[in-house]
């Protein structure tokens, strides 16, 4: 028997992603990179901004189809006052500005997590940014702000109560259909700043990811790296809790 979510209307999801890999990566780093310069955080943040633009242009040459950036976590409302303005501010003049070039280059723009608690205009703005930027097909972008995947799991684990059907894979739907998922398993997480743990991001998802953790700040971070760790990704062996079948 069909499940009530494989009955849910697939259309709001948008083109079906191009076959190739899914990345997620947690940009850390921003704010000791300033420091160690003798900045205010807030410098770093805008570098980082940066390196969020050569990320997204060097991805699908690389075999990229899904990036998944983790911009702001729920967990980032407890930072300075002046700090998360700021933020807000950057993601805000960021979807303003490059907008038309997400749209240019085949972009998909899909915001995931809470919008509730974000400031009216810049909902406004993630409205605008996602809807110019639908059709893109080369490359999806997520960009997970006041997001937490603890609280997604919990709250689709709320929704999922009383379904006919369930399983695994229509779980996995269920959280992209509320908007607080991507729809598809990470194959590579990389996160950098030299620190080494997943901070509540794409836990469902990234069940049998690889891991990178990189020293390098993500206001450096660049097509290099992001080639460095795509390869280093094409060396390893994945199972999925299988074993690997020797060739005769």
């Amino acid at each position: 028997m069909q499940s009530t979510l494989d009955r849910q209307d697939e259309s709001r999801t948008g083109p079906a992603p191009c076959a190739g890999l899914h990345v997620a990566i947690i940009m850390d780093g921003n704010g000791r990179w300033a420091q160690r310069r003798g900045l205010p955080r807030v410098a770093g943040h805008r570098e980082g901004i940066e390196a969020v633009r050569r990320t997204v242009e060097a991805a699908p040459d690389l075999g990229i189809a899904a990036l998944t950036l983790f911009a702001f976590s729920a967990d980032n409302w407890r930072r300075p006052a002046l700090e998360v303005e700021v933020l807000m501010l950057l993601l805000r003049q960021y979807l303003r500005r490059d907008a038309h070039r997400l749209v240019e280059n085949g972009v998909r723009l899909k915001m995931i997590g809470r919008r509730d608690r974000l400031p009216a205009d810049l909902v406004a703005e993630i409205a605008h940014a996602e809807a110019a930027s639908a059709l893109g097909t080369r490359l999806a972008l997520n960009v997970a702000v006041d997001y937490s995947a603890r609280d997604a799991i919990s709250n689709a684990a709320a929704t999922w109560l009383g379904d006919d059907s369930p399983g695994r894979a229509a779980f996995g739907r269920l959280l992209a259909w509320q908007g607080h998922g991507t729809g598809r398993d990470v194959d590579l997480m990389i996160r950098t700043g030299g620190e080494k743990r997943l901070s509540d991001f794409l836990l469902w998802e990234c069940a049998y990811a690889e891991l990178l953790f990189a020293d390098t700040m993500w206001p450096d971070f660049g097509a290099e790296h992001l080639r460095a760790a795509i390869t280093d990704f094409r060396t390893r062996e994945r199972r999925f809790g299988g074993l690997l079948v020797a060739a005769e």
